[in-house]
């Protein structure tokens, strides 16, 4: 199990307690587990108040440093008639630059963010608990190398009354995933 008391939040591995975790996520933490070993020990997984997901009550509640945590969002635009789809996924201290960057990377006239009833839909979790792990196989998963280099990433866990914690370059290691420097 990653050795961690951040927030005094009581951390146990996320495999175990599946009841805190969406059904997507839980099986896209099978299937990466039977290809990543580290996923067992290291994904840790920690309930909360519901009331307290978005990131800035969390970080106030818990006392959790603002750097840990990241935020996942879901993208979308068009090319020629075709919809792409992306989770970008930032650390809370930055924002995504979507106008840009995450358009150049998607190869979209025009990004924008999907509305929270699409992206819950889409993606089968709740608003406040969105995470790039689970989502669905035709999602782009763009995360910014501050990720992926920051250490430790508080992720959603498909659900708003708990929270995934593992490191960064282990996330960056999530089939499909690409790191971009996607952050202004």
């Amino acid at each position: 199990m990653l050795d961690t008391t951040l927030g005094g939040l009581p951390w146990e591995p996320a495999l175990a307690r599946r009841d805190l975790l969406a059904p997507p996520v839980a099986a896209a933490l099978d299937a990466w587990g039977q290809v990543e070993p580290r996923v067992a020990a290291e994904v840790v997984v920690a309930e909360i108040d519901p009331s307290l997901a978005d990131t800035a009550a969390l970080t106030e509640a818990y006392h959790l440093p603002l750097e840990v945590s990241c935020n996942c969002v879901l993208v979308s635009g068009r090319r020629a008639g075709a919809e792409r789809v992306a989770g970008v996924v930032v650390r809370a201290t930055t924002r995504a630059d979507v106008n840009n960057v995450v358009r150049r990377v998607l190869d979209v006239r025009k990004a924008t963010f999907l509305p929270v009833e699409r992206a819950t839909e889409d993606s089968a979790m709740e608003y406040g608990g969105i995470t790039p792990i689970g989502l669905p196989a035709d999602h782009q998963i763009l995360l910014d190398t501050a990720v992926r280099d920051g250490g430790l990433a508080l992720v959603g866990s498909g659900l708003r009354r708990s929270k995934l914690l593992l490191p960064g370059e282990l996330l960056a290691r999530l089939a499909g995933a690409r790191t971009v420097q996607l952050a202004l």
